[in-house]
């Protein structure tokens, strides 16, 4: 968990507009995800919508309200950022919505053909969580690697599409 090898995805997001949608749980450690996602936001120079909803099930389905296009009743996102954290515990439950989120973000994904940044944490224990979560002292930031990677999809796909 070094971030060794990380690539640099830092472009120019002018222009976009990214939805940064976050779940409710763990509000501290969420709120090292938003903070670093809607830093990277700025950085890049996108316009950000911040977004809240109950819990990182509830994800697949506002990214989904958020990339549709505005024509079709969506919000006509360039790119949506999904934060999370689902920690282990000590029933199935972890495996069933860690899968159906990571499923239904990826679908969303591909069915809008908008990129979706995934920082959904999903970690063993709170401290993996803290460690990823941008925070002081914490070693990583997902929040922020989410958006990036989601602005750096955008840039990609709308150069490829000629746009």
């Amino acid at each position: 968990m070094s971030g060794e090898g990380a690539p640099n995805l830092a472009v120019d997001g002018t222009g976009l507009r990214v939805a940064v949608i976050a779940g409710s749980w763990h509000q501290e450690i969420i709120g090292g995800l938003i903070g670093g996602a809607r830093e990277a936001v700025e950085t890049a120079g996108a316009e950000c919508a911040q977004f809240t909803v109950a819990g990182a099930f509830e994800l697949p389905l506002a990214a989904q309200a958020a990339l549709t296009p505005a024509e079709q009743g969506g919000g006509g996102f360039d790119a949506a950022v999904c934060l999370g954290v689902i920690i282990r515990g000590g029933t199935p439950h972890f495996e069933y919505v860690a899968g159906a989120v990571t499923d239904g973000l990826t679908r969303v994904q591909l069915d809008t053909g908008r990129p979706v940044g995934f920082g959904v944490l999903t970690t063993d224990d709170e401290q993996q969580a803290r460690d990823r979560s941008g925070l002081p002292g914490s070693v990583e930031s997902k929040g922020r690697e989410a958006a990036e990677a989601a602005i750096q999809s955008a840039a990609v796909a709308r150069a490829i599409r000629g746009a």
